[in-house]
């Protein structure tokens, strides 16, 4: 899968809302009710992302996850992020 250009990657953050770039990773951070929902945020996403073979670093404070992916095969940001990302917002929205 191809790294996307800063253009694309653009144009798909204008479709995502909440995600940003930073270091070079598509990061969002959720705000959860309590730290067990957090926690159950990080392994529905954990489970997301074996099915996709695709696994984002995950950062756990108290009821705040954040999530940053990048496709490190590839060295950059890809579609497979983009991906990702809408199954974690779907998951966050249950």
């Amino acid at each position: 899968m191809a790294v996307l250009t800063q253009t694309e990657i653009e144009k798909k953050l204008s479709e995502c809302t909440g995600w940003s770039i930073a270091e070079g990773q598509l990061r969002r951070t959720f705000t959860a009710p309590s730290f067990h929902r957090a926690m159950a945020l990080a392994v529905q996403a954990g489970m997301l992302a074996d099915v996709a073979d695709h696994h984002p670093d995950i950062d756990i404070r108290y009821n705040k996850v954040t999530f940053a992916l990048s496709t490190h095969s590839e060295g950059g940001i890809t579609q497979k992020d983009f991906d990702l990302a809408a199954r974690i917002d779907e998951a966050f929205a249950q």
